[in-house]
């Protein structure tokens, strides 16, 4: 399961908010280049959920979320426990209400939550307002930032255009990250894999090939992932 973050957005004093007398294409710009500075996907997320309290007019919370078909929701990331409350209050696919209008739509609104019938878990919090926009969608899963506001009509046009142009950004920094990840995971599975290997042909005075071969065989036979198999022969090896 996916971990979660919490981050709050007091905690970043120096990112500022986006006035109107700051240039839209600035903004975003400086808001993409800490999203590119992230390492993990984990990271992308929880720097993806504070700028946007600071960049898109009117939020004061956000979260980002994933929605599989048939399945509750859970919240990846938040930058206050409102966020998570709210989010976590919506377990079944007929309760998902603004959400799911992202599986057919990039973008979906709630203008006041006391008034619009349905959302009375939002209004319950304190949350008027609500923009949701969709980061990634397939056939089975739906991946969403929302942003939060405690009045009603916060988010207009200029702040939905806003967002989606920093959700294009953040859809790309995930990916990126997401690459990342996968390579450095690669590469810490080929060095465990040959680290398993040399110890197999120490211990059965065999070449190279006829070491591998019975790594492979041993983890078919144990039904166990090459990987972790040979990360249980390598500590094996290195516990006194």
């Amino acid at each position: 399961m996916p971990k979660r973050f919490v981050v709050a957005a007091s905690e970043f004093p120096d990112l500022p908010r986006y006035p109107a007398g700051v240039e839209l294409a600035e903004a975003l710009t400086v808001a993409s280049q800490q999203l590119h500075e992230t390492l993990t996907p984990h990271s992308a997320l929880s720097t993806a959920v504070r700028l946007a309290v600071h960049l898109m007019p009117g939020a004061e919370h956000a979260g980002i979320s994933v929605i599989e078909r048939g399945s509750k929701m859970r919240t990846l990331a938040w930058t206050d426990e409102v966020v998570r409350s709210a989010e976590n209050r919506h377990t079944g696919r007929e309760q998902h209400g603004l959400w799911d209008l992202l599986w057919n739509s990039p973008v979906a609104r709630i203008t006041d939550s006391e008034a619009d019938d349905g959302w009375d878990v939002l209004a319950d919090l304190g949350l008027r307002s609500a923009l949701a926009l969709r980061l990634r969608a397939d056939r089975r899963r739906l991946t969403v930032l929302t942003a939060y506001a405690s009045k009603p009509g916060v988010f207009d046009e200029d702040a939905t255009r806003i967002g989606r142009l920093f959700t294009a950004h953040v859809s790309i920094a995930l990916d990126s990250a997401t690459v990342r990840e996968q390579l450095t995971e690669a590469m810490h599975t080929r060095d465990l894999i040959g680290q398993a290997t040399g110890i197999l042909m120490e211990r059965q005075g065999i070449d190279a090939s006829a070491a591998f071969e019975s790594l492979v065989r041993a983890s078919q036979r144990e039904n166990v992932k090459l990987r972790d198999l040979a990360r249980r022969i390598v500590g094996a090896h290195n516990t006194p």
